[in-house]
């Protein structure tokens, strides 16, 4: 096929069952013979421009019809012809001749299929990992996205996903062990010259992509998903702080961390100093007394929506050379960018937003290459891995993540407005209302102030509880951030085993409601919600 006029020969992906790597001989049935490339790069030896090679559509075409049907790593082709790139090469060449030039390097081989004879790429994949190309630019594929909701779509699929398959949606890799060729690739393997996970639990090919796809929405160097949010969280605590350390905490936090804190990690002498999260002399004062090792806190915090200053905390921290952890489940990568306000490792339980739909369990944290890898080690040891099938519902949950988010931001601020007029409500916890105490902090470091809304009815217990009841819209269950509004009630829902003045520390009151809204119709969920006040 002529590319161009300066007759570049062009040849076609390698097309193989099984890609072989060790230098191995091929099996017999494809009768493949090496052989040297014939007219290499007659017009000039222009480079690599971009990420993309781009190929003429009928070569597409013509490579699916007639090589679909045997090639698991066919993907190459669909990566190398998805997209031209926009900026022409330094040499004056135009992108897509110096792709043809790019590809008119690689070794061909003749296959025969039983059908004709095709001509085939040799080494064309990474170590059989993934389906780039050996020299590509480091940039990343996806940068030239300007879009949170394009990235969310796109990263980590489109143009580099590291799954050999040409489908669309992201296979599921099901598989407990990764195989070795021969001893030598495994010798290889533990020596960094050939890339494989090994086993289940140090990683898998479905899950990557989604951690990719998190990273690019954190601008983290990397992400490691976990089996829930609390795996994620025990687990950088256990990672991260040391027997004997000293961590800073706030006062409204998920009750379960709060436990994690003041039990196990008291087993093994670390000790906690517990702040409110607007108070920065607190923080200070902890820093100057302590040697800190770590500051965690979300924002906004669960239930009250507390907004901590990032910015402000980081640098405090960063000075006495304490790490910052943001727990930003609340916020989402959409609304807040945790990492770019200085924290060091953003946390969430991907349960919620991220997934999105009320069926899956993950939690995942995004920071530093070093400090991610200290966690994955542990994470390694104590096991807690990702099913590949749960990661594959967090991949598809994304690509609706701003879609949702959207819709979710605006339904809980107009409600939060509404609620806070509205005579059967005694008091509303919302950023993005102005009477928050943190309503300045939120404004400066969120684009958008988040989908779930705190409140307290006036009434007692038990009034607050009809109310919950004559709700026919949501769900009374734990959990938020998904399509589906989900309310509860949480003297009842997280601290029943509690006494009334013992939740009261907490501020925990019998009239508190947590109400996370989903997508539904705006219309809808106001009548629902002022029809329930109208029935107490």
């Amino acid at each position: 096929m002529a590319a161009s006029s300066c007759a570049r020969v062009l040849p076609p992906l390698e097309c193989r069952s099984d890609p072989d790597f060790s230098g191995a001989p091929r099996p017999e049935k494809f009768s493949a013979k090496l052989r040297a490339a014939e007219n290499r790069g007659a017009c000039g030896g222009a480079g690599l421009s971009s990420l993309i090679f781009r190929f003429p559509p009928n070569f597409v075409r013509q490579l699916s019809t007639k090589a679909r049907r045997n090639c698991s790593n066919i993907r190459v082709a669909q990566v190398m012809a998805a997209s031209w790139s926009n900026n022409p090469t330094s040499d004056g060449f135009p992108p897509e001749a110096a792709a043809v030039d790019a590809a008119a390097s690689l070794s061909p081989v003749e296959v025969e299929t039983g059908d004709e004879k095709e001509v085939a790429v040799e080494n064309g994949c990474c170590n059989g990992i993934g389906v780039q190309i050996d020299g590509l630019s480091d940039e990343k594929p996806y940068s030239f996205l300007s879009s949170d909701g394009s990235v969310a779509v796109h990263a980590g699929e489109r143009l580099g996903r590291g799954i050999v398959a040409d489908a669309v949606a992201t296979p599921v890799v099901n598989t407990s062990a990764y195989f070795f060729k021969t001893t030598a690739e495994l010798i290889d393997s533990k020596e960094k010259r050939h890339a494989s996970f090994e086993y289940g639990r140090y990683g898998n090919p479905t899950t990557v992509v989604a951690e990719e796809k998190i990273s690019a929405l954190e601008g983290a160097e990397s992400t490691l998903l976990m089996a829930s949010g609390m795996c994620a969280s025990t687990v950088l605590l256990l990672a991260l702080v040391p027997a004997g350390g000293h961590i800073v905490t706030t006062t409204d936090c998920y009750r379960m961390i709060r436990i994690f804190i003041e039990t196990i990690l008291l087993k093994m002498g670390i000790k906690a100093t517990v702040i409110d999260p607007a108070d920065i002399g607190a923080l200070e004062s902890a820093l100057d007394k302590n040697n800190v090792t770590l500051f965690y806190t979300e924002s906004p915090t669960n239930p009250f929506l507390r907004c901590v200053d990032i910015k402000l905390v980081s640098k405090l921290c960063h000075d006495k050379g304490t790490l910052v952890c943001i727990d930003g489940t609340f916020a989402t990568p959409l609304n807040q960018k945790a990492l770019a306000l200085g924290a060091d490792i953003v946390l969430h339980s991907a349960t919620k937003f991220m997934g999105g739909h009320n069926d899956v369990l993950a939690g995942c944290i995004s920071g530093s290459e070093k400090l991610i890898t200290t966690v994955r080690n542990l994470h390694h040891i104590l096991g807690g891995a990702l099913n590949p099938n749960a990661a594959y519902l967090i991949i598809r949950g994304m690509k609706t993540l701003h879609l949702r988010v959207q819709q979710q931001n605006s339904t809980a601020l107009r409600m939060a407005k509404i609620l806070e007029a509205h005579p059967k409500v005694k008091r509303v916890y919302y950023p993005g209302l102005p009477s928050h105490p943190e309503h300045h902090i939120a404004k400066r470091q969120m684009t958008g102030f988040g989908g779930v809304v705190s409140f307290e009815v006036d009434g007692d217990l038990l009034t607050t509880a009809k109310f919950v009841d004559s709700l026919k819209i949501p769900y009374i269950a734990p959990s938020f951030g998904g399509c589906e509004s989900i309310v509860d009630q949480p003297a009842i829902m997280s601290y029943w085993d509690l006494s009334q003045s013992e939740r009261a520390k907490y501020g925990i009151m019998d009239n508190l409601v947590r109400f996370s809204f989903g997508v539904e119709d705006f219309e809808d969920v106001k009548t629902d919600i002022l029809q329930a006040l109208e029935a107490i």
